[in-house]
């Protein structure tokens, strides 16, 4: 069944309001930099509009906003991986902070970044403390293996230099 124009829109509009920090969070957990956060935000915005209609509530709304935003930026890393960038250095970084909460918190955001995509995506939705079924959900393995992947993640973590 086809939803109107305008309760897309509301619906849409809905939607990017009361997902925005998520959103937000997945794709600074897969980018480099501000200007990608906001590209993924946006690709990440134009998918959920043409896949609104074809939501069918087979999972909640926040699972399914998860699952895209998480495969929007997979799908950005693998796209990025695969062509040659040169960086645009402007010699200045306005996220830079020097106390001690800040430092450690980019260490983990590094970190973080250092591991596989799947593994990446698990250890952020533990982060956001999801309990391991809707975790499974998002990422399409059962809750047990999250578990597993999760020790085997926090101790690959914990090793990194």
């Amino acid at each position: 069944m086809e939803k109107k124009s305008q309760d897309l829109e509301q619906e849409f509009t809905r939607i990017a309001q009361e997902y925005k920090e998520t959103i937000y969070m997945v794709c600074y957990m897969f980018s480099k930099d501000s200007q990608q956060v906001d590209d993924l935000y946006q690709e990440i915005l134009i998918n959920i509009w043409k896949s609104l209609p074809s939501f069918q509530g087979r999972s909640s709304l926040k699972t399914w906003i998860w699952r895209l935003s998480l495969n929007t930026c997979i799908s950005y890393d693998r796209k990025r991986s695969s062509r040659a960038s040169l960086p645009l250095d402007l010699n200045i970084n306005l996220y830079e902070d020097s106390d001690h909460e800040t430092k450690q918190i980019k260490m983990l955001h590094e970190r973080i970044n250092r591991l596989g995509v799947f593994d990446r995506a698990i250890i952020m939705l533990w982060l956001e403390n999801m309990p391991y079924e809707e975790i499974g959900a998002i990422v399409g393995i059962s809750a047990k293996n999250v578990g597993v992947r999760l020790v085997r993640i926090r101790e690959q973590l914990k090793n990194m230099k």
